[in-house]
């Protein structure tokens, strides 16, 4: 099997595990699912996820998640007591942030060329959006060719919040930011990100929830010193623009459910059972 072959494989078993994970599916009726046998899903699945697909699928329950949102809240209140601001640092990434000054904003990207692309990573086809070498829109569609009503209407969604910007496609661009977004090794990435100075605020905030960790939206709106504001907190949430790297999938409900994600339920749900795999390897 091709390494393609493999992560569509991987792809779509995660998808599979967070869509049914309140049925608890067994490994068997998985790789049923997939067409494969119970040895091999369960030896590539745990080489390229790092752990097995039933240890994933104890990750995406509702008690892990409530356990993670108060250990997370707790953090976030001393990332933000200690005044952390500026350059981040977050899943093995070194992320830099800057907004768009406020006349590029009042002009929705006028006089402003993004390129686009789609690129692999482990959560489907990413979108990745760039002004010059800044990252300023990833997003997130089904695996495989792209072209699809799906890919299509992800583009569209992206390219509405620049109306005034021209868009090129560069696939070699997309493709070299993608290696620095998913590879392996230690990145800067640039961002550059088109809100209201509340969203930018908000987007910030999200910033400093470590990585494996989850949040309250109002544990957000006390962050920024708007106790009273978690509805608003929700909607700029729901602008992200950059999904993953402002980690908008690690904001759930207080009583540890999730609400609406812009591309999809499964795939908030396997962005954070990737993240609580990683945590538990690094755990003695």
């Amino acid at each position: 099997m091709t390494h393609t072959n493999t992560y569509h494989t991987i792809e779509k078993a995660m998808a599979i595990i967070a869509d049914m994970q309140h049925e608890q599916p067994e490994l068997s009726w998985i790789s049923a699912e997939l067409g494969l046998s119970e040895s091999y899903l369960q030896r590539t699945f745990k080489q390229w996820v790092g752990l097995s697909p039933k240890k994933f699928l104890q990750h995406l329950t509702l008690n892990y998640a409530k356990t993670r949102l108060e250990e997370g809240a707790s953090i976030l209140d001393a990332s933000m007591d200690a005044g952390l601001s500026g350059p981040s640092r977050m899943h093995d990434l070194f992320v830099i942030h800057e907004g768009f000054s406020p006349g590029e904003y009042k002009n929705r990207g006028y006089g402003i060329t993004i390129t686009w692309g789609w690129a692999k990573s482990p959560f489907g086809a990413a979108l990745v959006m760039q002004n010059k070498s800044r990252l300023v829109g990833l997003a997130f569609a089904s695996a495989g060719k792209t072209g699809t009503k799906e890919h299509s209407n992800v583009l569209a969604n992206m390219k509405a919040r620049w109306p005034a910007a021209v868009f090129i496609e560069d696939i070699e661009a997309a493709n070299s930011m993608g290696k620095s977004i998913f590879g392996p090794k230690n990145q800067k990435i640039d961002l550059q990100l088109l809100g209201t100075p509340f969203q930018i605020k908000v987007w910030q905030a999200l910033l400093e929830i470590p990585s494996g960790g989850l949040v309250g939206y109002g544990d957000i709106a006390k962050s920024i010193a708007a106790p009273r504001a978690a509805r608003a907190v929700g909607a700029a949430i729901g602008r992200n623009p950059i999904s993953w790297l402002i980690p908008c999938h690690r904001v759930i409900l207080s009583n540890g459910y999730l609400r609406n994600y812009e591309w999809g339920i499964p795939r908030k749900l396997a962005m954070i059972g990737w993240e609580a795999a990683k945590q538990s390897k690094r755990q003695p």
